[in-house]
């Protein structure tokens, strides 16, 4: 099996539980934000996702029957202020794996995509979104991560491909044995900057008090990221529907509020949260949780590591491994390295090692 990107945060725990399940990867990665010390299950490829030719050679040396599609630039932030460089990385991407897939005979796709596909909740919708909520798109991420949606699905149905896309709410966690985990840099996501707000004393700046929810801030659906790595594994032999192609919700069905999950790394570290409370970030729903009951049918597939602590748990036992770091993503001019997710900001310092180490221990 091909994984593009499969030296990213997601992709190298796509990559592991391939392994575990009997599966050959192999990794194809540029490098820009993935590590070569997260390919510890199969052989890395260098190269560029739009690189159409490179693909096709790489399927056909392998004798590749399937793929797994990470690559992609995923800060909301920085697709705002550079909306040209996701919309080519993006999409143009997605156009080079299915036109080598067509060159090489290769027919199944798994596509990393997201919640951001849906854009704002229904006024007042407090329940889970199911894949049949109405899908409009708040910034160029989500736009772009629908459009290549929109191409695989009409690939399907013009080549006779057959695809999944798996919609992420708020994927979270590292693996237990702590080899690979999250380490993106700049850091954007709310629980990894919790953690190093509790290590270095940072304060932590919370988007928003006064959603309409039980203590004020935003609730989000996270979800153990080795659970999204099951659930690909499992959509590469799932059918994909009469049309060759469906999507489908990945979350817990669940939310945690920014104030829950600042609980959840005090308790896993030890060590208070400094916190300061910022206004609301435009585009920022109060409620944000999936329905993923087609993913139970479909894929026969549910979460098994749920519980927010111990996602945290494990996130922090991943910083104390400190096993590499990130040496720093595309440069996007202009961007903040924030999501605009409601789920909390940090102006990001790169986290030392040793510090990590210390304050665990205290």
């Amino acid at each position: 099996m091909l994984v593009t990107g499969g030296a990213g945060y997601i992709g190298s725990h796509a990559v592991r539980a391939l392994w575990a399940a009997g599966y050959q990867p192999v990794v194809y990665d540029d490098l820009s934000n993935g590590h070569r010390e997260a390919v510890l299950w199969g052989p890395l490829i260098e190269g560029d996702v739009r690189d159409a030719r490179a693909l096709a050679e790489a399927m056909t040396t392998h004798a590749i029957r399937g793929v797994l599609h990470f690559a992609g630039l995923i800060e909301v932030g920085g697709s705002v202020v550079a909306p040209d460089l996701f919309w080519d990385h993006n999409v143009n991407g997605v156009a080079a794996v299915l036109a080598a897939m067509r060159q090489t005979g290769v027919n199944r796709l798994v596509f990393s995509s997201t919640a951001a596909v849906y854009g704002q909740p229904r006024p007042g919708q407090i329940t889970g979104l199911a894949e049949d909520h109405p899908t409009q798109p708040i910034n160029p991420y989500g736009d772009t991560k629908l459009a290549a949606e929109r191409m695989i699905a009409a690939s399907c149905h013009a080549y006779g491909l057959t695809a999944i896309a798996l919609r992420y709410f708020n994927a979270a966690g590292a693996d237990a044995d702590g080899r690979i985990g999250e380490a993106h840099w700049p850091e954007s996501h709310l629980i990894p900057l919790a953690i190093e707000a509790a290590l270095n004393g940072t304060p932590l700046t919370i988007n928003g008090g006064d959603f309409a929810t039980p203590d004020g801030t935003c609730l989000r659906d996270y979800v153990h990221v080795s659970d999204l790595a099951t659930a690909h594994v499992l959509a590469l032999t799932a059918p994909a529907g009469p049309s060759g192609f469906t999507a489908l919700n990945l979350g817990a069905g669940r939310g945690h509020s920014v104030l829950d999950v600042l609980a959840a790394v005090e308790r896993a570290t030890g060590l208070p949260v400094k916190r300061r409370h910022g206004g609301r970030r435009a585009g920022d729903p109060a409620v944000l949780i999936a329905d993923a009951a087609k993913a139970s049918a479909v894929l026969g597939w549910r979460p098994v590591r749920g519980s927010l602590d111990d996602i945290v748990a494990s996130a922090v036992a991943w910083r104390r491994s400190c096993r590499f770091g990130s040496p720093g993503p595309i440069a996007v001019p202009g961007a903040t390295g924030q999501r605009s997710a409601g789920n909390g900001g940090l102006t990001p310092q790169r986290p030392k090692c040793s510090s990590r180490k210390a304050a665990l221990a205290r």
